[in-house]
């Protein structure tokens, strides 16, 4: 029932005032796996890419994913489809541009790990196992690491 609400509210956050719904804006990009988005009445949502992770900014490869991303999105129309809300509040989301997933595209881009955790699409792994052998952008690293790995090493950094 929890999780049936929040995806209602992160619908109702996306607001059904105009006639494409799921058409926004791009308007910025925070990282390698979140945009911002406008809707057509001008209200300002931050999408969380599902089902990937990208490395965090200050991490190798950080900044050349933000910039694939933005390579892919930035000012551009894109359809989204919310598949959720995380713990931060934002929603989680599909996104498209002309047709292609982004998500995937940043996997097969190598410049995210595709999240397992939360999806086991089958599409998604090749994508990220091709990255992996043709050794593209973070996998061009012997030993990549993920960005949950380096966010908990960062944590435990800061707190001795």
């Amino acid at each position: 029932m929890k999780r049936i609400l929040s995806i209602l509210a992160a619908a109702l956050t996306f607001g059904t005032a105009h006639a494409q719904p799921d058409q926004y804006r791009v308007v910025g990009v925070s990282d390698g796996d979140t945009i911002k988005v406008l809707s057509g009445d001008r209200q300002q949502v931050k999408c969380r890419l599902f089902a990937i992770d990208a490395p965090e900014s200050n991490q190798p490869y950080g900044q050349r994913s933000k910039q694939s991303l933005s390579d892919l999105v930035y000012n551009k129309t894109v359809h989204v489809q919310v598949v959720d809300r995380d713990h931060y509040g934002r929603s989680v989301c599909r996104v498209f541009v002309n047709g292609v997933d982004v998500n995937k595209a940043q996997l097969e881009r190598g410049f995210a790990w595709h999240y397992r955790k939360f999806d086991n699409d089958p599409a998604y792994i090749r994508a990220e196992n091709a990255a992996k052998r043709e050794r593209l952008g973070l996998w061009a690293d012997a030993n990549p690491t993920p960005p949950w790995a380096f966010r908990h090493s960062s944590r435990l950094r800061n707190f001795q």
